[in-house]
């Protein structure tokens, strides 16, 4: 059995609030959808889906969208403006320079240089 990525969900306290945040981020219409979900499908990229939940986050993700940038600190700077906030200084390694972001609820994301 073949399977594909339909959708990636994120549980969230205001997935109105927060799939404008991705939309802004990573284009796409922002959708509002019954019993409380949001989701947005920005090009080339998997649907995200935000479902409701009433607890606010109180761990670390044990998954996070690594997004590949042009210029880091630019995307960054943009991130921030919009609701981002970093998670730590950006990190150079054998594998390239990345910066890790958390969202406007916590969700920790990286940019990573293309």
């Amino acid at each position: 059995m073949r399977t594909h990525l339909h959708q990636i969900v994120v549980d969230c306290r205001d997935p109105k609030s927060l799939v404008r945040f991705w939309a802004q981020l990573l284009g796409g219409e922002p959708v509002d959808r019954a019993r409380g979900w949001s989701h947005v499908e920005p090009p080339g990229f998997a649907r995200l889906a935000f479902q409701p939940v009433p607890e606010p986050k109180a761990v670390k993700n044990r998954l996070h969208l690594d997004l590949a940038v042009d210029d880091v600190e630019a995307a960054t700077v943009e991130a921030v403006r919009l609701g981002a906030v970093r998670a730590g200084g950006a990190v150079t390694d054998d594998q390239g320079s990345f910066q890790a972001m958390v969202d406007p609820e916590g969700n920790e994301f990286c940019f990573v240089g293309a």
